[in-house]
């Protein structure tokens, strides 16, 4: 009399692959599954799915009770062909199983190749990206071309369908109860995900396709080296030299250096020699990774550190937002009439001072999301010929009418400084763009702007 074998069942549960009945096939998953004594079963963070079912397959009779994604019947409308590098991106993320991180400069159309992935998977999708106002270009961007109503979380949405956009942060929330729902996984600025409790979107996720995009997916921290576990390996990359003055707009870069006004460096130098005899006294050395930490400790306990706090800010002021820094904005803005321009600045202050002197619409994080929507119209429109920002244009949000950038001021981030270029290359006929970066002479900026020049699209060895 024959016997069947026993029959494993897999389930999902709170962002894991719940495994009953192992028993002796233990062994094929070991390095994959715990036991779990809450539950009395074998249990694996739900994005081992696929791989459990691999060695399973063959070797083991199972019952896939976990996912709950759908095979979809999608349309394109509006098909156009791909370029020869989006081709061959995509040929090699389906040659890698339908897994990995494609690097593709800001404009030169990562989100149409995300398209073609959907297609191609014809799967339940989640799109996660890091702001809401990508997320809403990607919900705009996928109805036109699928015709289809696509599902949104955050941004005080709540919708799931077979193919949603969310934020990280929801992603965070949301997938260890609907991790299940869906078999492609594609995370915009995927740079984001490796950071803390981020990449939990990604472990609670079953989907056995993904698909990571950035343009700079390096992070200072080293952490990018788990987007090999999260989404699988960089399977292409292209850099912004490659598609120059063919696929993306010829572009120039000019630094303009300013000097201080007398009184400004006066006080520059006083309140700089301030912070730093205090960092020397308590032994703080700022080349160290933890430098900052210890530097805001010491000033916290330390009345002489308050004061060298506020010394420490008054200085960066200076640097960041001097007269002539601000004569020479309107200088470059007089030199571009009529152009589409985005002035970027490092803090929100900043921006606030250059809107209120120059009468220029302003965004910053503050900016309310139906005021931001009518800035940005009004940009691509042309009534709004210039915008200022603070970091909130730094990723991902298309307004391919600019041609000007100018950096006030900025951080040391080498993926911050690609991506503000990468603002102002969407291409246009005869369009050369212009990135300007203005520079407080005699002060640590030119040591700032050093570092955030270090890629290959400022004539400079990439960052590694």
């Amino acid at each position: 009399m024959l016997t069947s074998r026993p029959v494993i069942t897999l389930r999902f549960d709170d962002g894991t692959i719940t495994c009953e009945g192992l028993g002796d096939h233990h062994a094929l998953v070991a390095d994959l599954c715990a036991w779990d004594e809450r539950v009395q079963r074998h249990r694996a963070v739900g994005m081992h799915y696929a791989e459990i079912l691999r060695r399973l397959h063959g070797q083991a009779d199972y019952d896939d009770r976990a996912k709950a994604y759908a095979q979809l019947e999608l349309r394109e409308y509006g098909a156009r062909a791909l370029r020869d590098y989006q081709e061959e991106a995509l040929a090699l993320w389906l040659a890698a199983k339908k897994r990995g991180v494609i690097v593709l400069p800001t404009g030169a159309g990562k989100s149409y190749v995300a398209l073609k992935a959907i297609l191609a998977c014809a799967r339940s999708t989640l799109v996660l990206a890091p702001t809401i106002d990508l997320v809403q270009q990607w919900v705009r961007d996928l109805e036109a071309r699928l015709g289809c109503e696509i599902g949104q979380y955050g941004g005080g949405e709540k919708r799931l369908k077979p193919i949603t956009v969310a934020t990280y942060d929801s992603g965070v929330l949301f997938m260890p109860f609907h991790g299940d729902k869906f078999g492609l996984l594609i995370c915009d600025e995927c740079h984001h995900l490796p950071a803390g409790v981020t990449r939990l979107a990604a472990e609670c996720s079953l989907a056995p396709f993904r698909l990571g995009l950035s343009a700079t997916p390096e992070r200072a921290d080293g952490q990018h080296g788990l987007l090999d576990l999260l989404l699988g390996p960089e399977v292409h990359r292209s850099h912004i030299s490659e598609l120059e003055g063919s696929f993306l707009a010829s572009y120039q870069v000019e630094v303009v250096h300013v000097a201080l006004d007398p009184d400004e460096q006066e006080s520059y130098t006083a309140n700089r020699r301030e912070y730093l005899a205090f960092a020397r006294k308590v032994g703080v050395d700022f080349g160290a990774r933890d430098g900052w930490a210890r530097f805001i400790a010491a000033a916290a306990r330390d009345p002489q550190g308050r004061t060298a706090m506020r010394a420490y800010r008054e200085q960066k002021r200076l640097s960041r937002a001097s007269r002539a820094k601000l004569r020479a904005l309107w200088d470059l803005l007089r030199d571009h009439p009529g152009e589409r321009s985005l002035v970027f600045t490092e803090d929100n202050d900043t921006a606030y001072e250059i809107g209120r002197r120059f009468v220029l619409p302003v965004l910053t994080h503050r900016t309310k999301g139906a005021e931001r929507k009518a800035m940005l119209d009004g940009f691509r429109q042309g009534r709004l010929p210039v915008l200022v920002a603070s970091k909130v244009l730094n990723e991902g949000v298309d307004v391919p009418e600019a041609s000007v950038g100018i950096v006030v001021s900025g951080s040391g981030s080498v993926r911050e400084h690609v991506q503000r270029l990468g603002r102002i290359l969407r291409p246009a006929a005869g369009k050369v763009a212009m990135l300007y970066e203005i520079l407080s002479a005699n002060t640590a900026e030119a040591y700032t702007s050093e570092r955030r020049q270090r890629h290959a699209a400022f004539g400079q060895e990439e960052e590694k």
